[in-house]
C-alpha cells in the first residue's frame, strides 16, 4: 500500500523558516488535490494549505501571505515553503493526498473518494 513521506521539520527561530517536502512511496493516480494539515499541542488538526483540483491555492488565513504551497508534477510532490515562522505555527505538520477512484463496471462503476496521509513532521518555533 501508499505511505507518504514528509521531510524537512525542525527547530527554527521565530521569523526564521522552513521547507517540507512530500512524496508517495508508490506513483500515484487521479489525485485531485494535495495538501498540508497541521496540529499544534492541544489543539485540533486544521487546514493550513492545499493545491485545489483546478491549480489554485488556498491557505488557512493564519498562514496567507507567509506560507507558499506548490507541486512537482514530473516527482509527484508536494512543497510547503513556511517563512516568517512563528511560535504558534509550532504543530506537527501532515501531507495529505485527496483522489477520486472508481470502481469497475461490474462493482457498479460508482466513484469514490481516497484520502493518503503521511505520518507527520514536527515543526518547532522558539528562541
Amino acid at each position: 500500500h501508499v505511505d507518504l513521506v514528509e521531510s524537512g521539520g525542525g527547530l527554527v527561530q521565530p521569523g526564521g523558516s522552513l521547507r517540507l517536502s512530500c512524496a508517495a512511496s508508490e506513483e500515484l493516480y487521479n489525485i485531485d488535490s494535495k495538501g498540508w494539515y497541521r496540529q499544534a499541542p492541544g489543539k485540533e488538526r486544521e487546514l493550513v494549505a492545499v493545491i485545489n483540483s483546478g491549480g489554485s491555492h488556498t491557505y488557512a488565513a493564519s498562514v496567507k501571505g507567509r506560507f507558499t504551497i506548490s507541486g512537482d508534477n514530473a516527482e509527484d510532490k508536494v512543497y510547503l515553503q513556511m517563512d516568517s515562522l512563528r511560535p504558534e505555527d509550532t504543530a506537527v505538520y501532515y501531507c495529505n493526498y485527496h483522489g477520486i477512484e472508481r470502481r469497475s463496471l461490474s462493482e457498479g462503476g460508482d466513484f469514490y473518494g481516497i484520502d493518503y496521509w503521511g505520518s507527520g513532521t514536527l515543526v518547532a518555533v522558539s528562541s
